[in-house]
């Protein structure tokens, strides 16, 4: 089982359903490094801030504005 872990993910069940997946320590690792982390505001520099002001959002993405509204900016 554990030779197999190593070549691909293995998914472990129980009763039919999906309750664990097995993988390398380096898929593990590689997979970790991808997260994604917040950070509050007042840890970005003025260079950082400036350049989320001065951002857009593209024209496909103006839906999304919807999901704002009620929100105080």
């Amino acid at each position: 089982m554990a030779d197999q872990a190593l070549s691909e993910p293995l998914t472990i069940t129980k009763n039919g359903r999906d309750r664990l997946v097995l993988v390398s320590a380096e898929e593990f690792f590689r997979l970790k490094s991808r997260e994604r982390r917040a950070i509050l505001p007042e840890h970005l520099s003025n260079a950082e801030l400036d350049l989320i002001a001065q951002s857009e959002v593209p024209v496909e993405h103006e839906v999304l504005d919807a999901e704002m509204e009620g929100y105080a900016l």
